[in-house]
């Protein structure tokens, strides 16, 4: 009995504080589920439930109970939250710079800067404007400057993670705006951390040296790890992911140098997210990270982070009639200043209204670095009274409160406008960054999928975000009933975490080959699930990360002797289901990866690609995506037009010497051909990134021998699905053996046609009011 009572109590305490801090976290994930239950279906994100959970469990609500706050609430139990905030710290920031898009943050890193510098000093200069008068009305009686200092840094700061959660909480994490948000909330706080850093550092030499010393040693782990993770990358190829060891080694570096970059009395917020930044991409090595933290972080560690937070809210402290003019007052200013100089900027910038104001609430929010400029170390405690610091703290939260309320009102307001709008390509702006999603199921889909990209990364000035999606389809029955050591050995589900097999192996080091080969930087996504759920899990993650084109592997793959064979007929029933419910437009890739398309990056000859032009919307589709092709300089792109011998079209030249066509009489949908037509050959026939020829047929027969006659002179075929497309010349048979790739897809791909070349067929996103995915097959 006496034993378990030192365990569990220590001095004169009823409880061991960690036990009560290790119960604290328990109560604060429980509260906020509840709390996330009530709040979500009014659009509330967690961030606002966490916070909220933790103030009720704090001394303003449950804790004014005696027994309750003496349980949380002990003289030793601050040291171990503190210690719990401070690891949390370094793990979520170190994974915030992980999950960073640097292409983005660099393509944007002007204009963010811009938004989060004007914020700042405005902010910063009301802080210093009205610092009087709350020195006045919370009467301080001396550390006038620094509570000045903290006052400023306050009001200008934006709490990176609470500002990145509240996003993807909100499902904007994929949206230009929302990480447009992120990147410009992580320049302002990173800079609130430095400058906060520099104002203590000049203070004493002996501060400086410690600065200098900090930046020192993180500037040597981010050599460390480059080198580290290179080493670890070539140490196991076989493995799927590396071992826990390396893991705990590289946490453990990350560990040490926060802890010396705090015992010098810096934030060491800053550090842990330029290593995470700075860590390498490719390799398995930070797919190990990303998968080890993204989980406990996102569900476990950020929900007690926002919960502390809200836990140190003392309502007691709140009494009195300057306390609360002098938090009104500050929130106002928060508010306040961030609108008005975010909306200057964006008007500066020339971007939308609705969004400027989504950017200047969301920019207020609070955290973590707040909490630690309250607590300046090392004597804080001494320089102010337990009621200014309930003051600030008060203002934290209520800020994170109030503006993660209006940010999530504003977004449900604007769901329309926040939509994704580039489910096209036709329309696709070349300048603008083209998000594409391709699927594979074995590693001999990789290669196609990998060659596509390739393609489509070509030019210098397109910006292309590839995401490679693995699907993994379970088997109707499983042996469940099977103790673990019965299962077969090899069994490519007899792990829950192992699902894929030794498939996961290939395709990943397929991508890290790829990745060192081109430095094209490619998102992995393993999909588990059911035959006739995994279009689902297709169309919700392409609509989820705001894809412009899915890519899909057909059924049949070509064998060594370059005759086709069936993979699974559930790969054909999954193809069919996501070309009925895609959210976006799509293509079916015919690999003949043997004699076929090869990747461009790598090849050492010119891969010869044509598209075939029929007419109608998914033949434009295809054309508009050849142009991100076109600019690659190991493809020769070729343009085939298809024509009826009765509808001749006549050529005129222009003063201009511009090609123009004459405008059939057949419709709009021949109108808009032309007009695709006529802007594709100005622009990239003219100037010699591509050929155009065309082929007059008057019959589906005559369509057969012109097709045959170009079979062996391309690598690839692109053409339209055709869905909307009737027309005599493409009728070229009785019946089709698969629908899914259209009457000339089908042909393209039938053993009738006998072609080593690969074949695209593409399907252009049809707008509908119905996203379900009810009466399906």
């Amino acid at each position: 009995m006496d034993i378990m009572h030192k365990r569990w109590c220590l001095n004169n305490y009823s409880f061991n504080p960690l036990v009560t801090s290790l119960m604290q976290t328990s109560c604060i994930l429980a509260i906020s589920h509840f709390f996330h239950l009530l709040l979500k279906p009014v659009g509330q994100p967690g961030p606002v439930a966490q916070v909220l959970a933790g103030a009720v469990l704090g001394p303003s609500s449950l804790s004014r109970i005696e027994d309750i706050r003496e349980f949380f609430i002990q003289p030793t139990s601050a040291g171990y939250y503190q210690f719990f905030s401070h690891l949390f710290e370094i793990m979520f920031m170190f994974l915030i710079g992980l999950e960073t898009d640097i292409s983005f943050s660099n393509r944007n890193l002007s204009v963010a800067s811009i938004i989060a510098y004007s914020g700042f000093i405005l902010n910063c200069i009301l802080g210093a404007a009205l610092s009087p008068l709350f020195i006045k009305l919370l009467k301080i009686p001396d550390k006038k400057v620094e509570f000045a200092i903290v006052v400023m840094m306050i009001l200008a700061n934006s709490a990176s993670p609470v500002v990145i959660r509240l996003v993807a909480d909100l499902k904007l994490d994929t949206s230009d705006v929302g990480r447009l948000a992120a990147t410009t909330s992580l320049v302002n706080e990173m800079s609130c951390v430095l400058i906060a850093s520099l104002l203590y550092a000049v203070s004493s030499w002996e501060s400086f040296s410690y600065l200098f010393l900090s930046f020192l040693l993180t500037g040597s782990l981010i050599a460390l790890n480059r080198h580290l993770a290179r080493w670890i990358n070539k140490s196991d190829r076989e493995s799927k992911y590396v071992s826990n060891a390396y893991v705990s080694f590289i946490f453990f570096l990350i560990l040490v140098l926060s802890f010396v970059i705090e015992s010098c009395g810096y934030s060491s917020t800053l550090s842990c997210f330029l290593v995470g930044l700075m860590f390498p991409r490719k390799g398995k090595t930070c797919r190990t990270l990303l998968s080890k933290l993204s989980y406990p972080v996102h569900n476990f560690l950020l929900p007690i982070y926002f919960g502390y937070i809200g836990f140190q809210f003392d309502i007691n402290y709140l009494k009195s009639i300057p306390t609360i003019v002098t938090i009104v007052v500050m929130i106002l200013l928060n508010f306040g200043g961030k609108l008005v100089s975010t909306l200057a900027a964006c008007h500066y910038l020339k971007i939308p209204l609705n969004e400027g104001v989504m950017f200047a609430l969301i920019l207020s929010l609070k955290g973590h670095f707040d909490l630690q400029l309250i607590n300046v170390p090392p004597n804080s405690v001494l320089w102010w009274n337990p009621g200014v610091r309930s003051v600030l703290l008060s203002i934290v939260v209520f800020d994170t409160i109030i503006a993660g309320i209006i940010v999530a009102f504003t977004v449900k307001r604007e769901e329309k406008s926040l939509a994704h709008k580039q489910t096209s390509l036709e329309l696709h702006d070349l300048e603008s960054e083209l998000r594409i999603l391709a699927c594979v199921y074995f590693p001999r889909h990789s290669l196609g999928a990998l060659g596509l990209i390739s393609a489509l990364s070509g030019s210098k000035r397109a910006i292309v975000t590839p995401y490679l999606m693995h699907l993994v389809e379970l088997p109707e029955k499983r042996k469940t009933n099977l103790l673990y050591h019965q299962l077969a050995e090899g069994d490519q589900y007899s792990d829950e975490d192992d699902y894929g097999g030794d498939d996961v192996v290939e395709i990943n080091d397929a991508v890290d080959v790829f990745t060192s080969e081109t430095k094209i930087l490619i998102n992995i996504v393993k999909v588990v699930s059911s035959s006739a759920t995994l279009y689902e899990d297709v169309c919700t993650g392409a609509e989820d990360r705001r894809i412009s084109i899915i890519f899909l592997p057909f059924h049949k793959h070509q064998r060594i002797d370059g005759n086709m064979e069936i993979d699974k007929e559930g790969i054909r029933t999954t193809n069919q289901r996501v070309l009925r419910h895609a959210p976006c437009s799509l293509g079916i890739l015919v690999d003949r990866t043997v004699t076929g398309f090869q990747q461009p990056h790598c090849s050492n000859s010119v891969q010869h690609i044509a598209i075939l032009f029929f007419g109608g919307p998914d033949d434009r589709e295809a054309l508009a995506c050849s142009k991100w092709i076109s600019s690659h300089p190991q493809v020769k792109l070729t343009l085939i037009r298809f024509l009826q011998v009765s509808e001749q079209i006549s050529r005129n030249h222009n003063q201009d010497n511009e090609v123009m066509l004459a405008e059939p009489t057949n419709g709009t949908e021949h109108v808009i051909d032309n007009t695709s037509l006529v802007e594709f050959y100005n622009r990239y026939i003219t100037s010699g990134q591509a050929n155009y020829t065309e082929k007059h047929v008057s019959s589906g027969a005559e369509t057969v021998t012109a097709l045959r006659e170009l079979r062996d002179s391309y690598s690839l075929f692109m053409v339209g699905r055709g869905g909307q497309r009737h027309s005599s010349i493409t009728t070229l048979s009785d019946w089709e053996e698969c629908p899914e790739l259209g009457t000339v897809g089908d042909f393209l791909a039938s053993s009738d046609f006998n072609t080593n070349a690969s074949i695209l067929v593409i399907q252009k996103h049809q707008h509908t009011t119905d996203n379900s995915f009810r009466g399906d097959y």
